[in-house]
């Protein structure tokens, strides 16, 4: 009579087990960041080399865009974000407006991408929204992006009420009505579920229960 071994069976388990906790612990790593969650402070530089954060904009509504030069569906939605930014702008909403290009003239390897005048870009669109540079691209993995341009739209309480990916008409009535709610309210007022989000096209909402 044959013995059987159980060994095999208990190293495939003990594989398993450690798959298990690997994707647990790592699930962070990997998930997007989404509507209803607060959103993670940055930091990068403005065009005359200071550094700014996320949290000098706190109790403010503000639109975080993540571009680059030479991305042609970010030049084609920049426009609608000034004129929606001409509007809005003294009720309390910034725009900030960070560039993942590389240093000027230098080749971005993971794109193959050559980095562009982030001010002579601004300059020639007419843009007053402040642009930013992070040429490391941090902001890229801390928001886990998955290209250009991705735009998150963050209530005066610091949490995240819509992401859109790809490019958008920001003066459409379905953005301007969801920024005039955040503006409306202060920072503690609006309360939210991300149980109740919802995916429409490329938008991702985060329904808002105004109280």
């Amino acid at each position: 009579m044959k013995k059987h071994s159980s060994r095999p069976y208990a190293v495939t388990l003990l594989m398993l087990v450690v798959l298990v906790f690997v994707a647990w612990g790592t699930q962070g790593l990997f998930s997007a960041v989404a509507p209803g969650e607060e959103a993670p402070n940055f930091q990068v530089r403005d065009l005359s080399g200071n550094a700014v954060e996320l949290e000098d904009n706190r109790g403010k509504v503000v639109m975080v865009n993540i571009w680059a030069t030479w991305c042609a569906p970010c030049i084609e939605e920049m426009p609608s974000m000034e004129r929606l930014y001409r509007e809005l702008h003294s009720t309390g909403l910034e725009i900030m407006a960070v560039s993942v290009d590389a240093e000027l003239g230098q080749v971005d390897r993971s794109r193959n991408q050559v980095g562009g005048d982030i001010r002579a870009f601004g300059d020639s669109l007419g843009l007053t929204f402040p642009l930013f540079h992070d040429s490391s691209g941090s902001i890229e993995d801390l928001y886990k992006t998955t290209g250009v341009p991705e735009t998150f739209v963050i209530g005066r309480d610091g949490v995240i009420y819509k992401k859109v990916a790809g490019a958008t008409d920001w003066d459409a009535p379905e953005h301007k009505e969801l920024i005039k709610r955040l503006l409306r309210v202060g920072v503690t007022p609006v309360s939210y579920t991300h149980l109740r989000a919802h995916e429409t096209d490329s938008y991702l909402v985060c329904r808002l229960l105004l109280e």
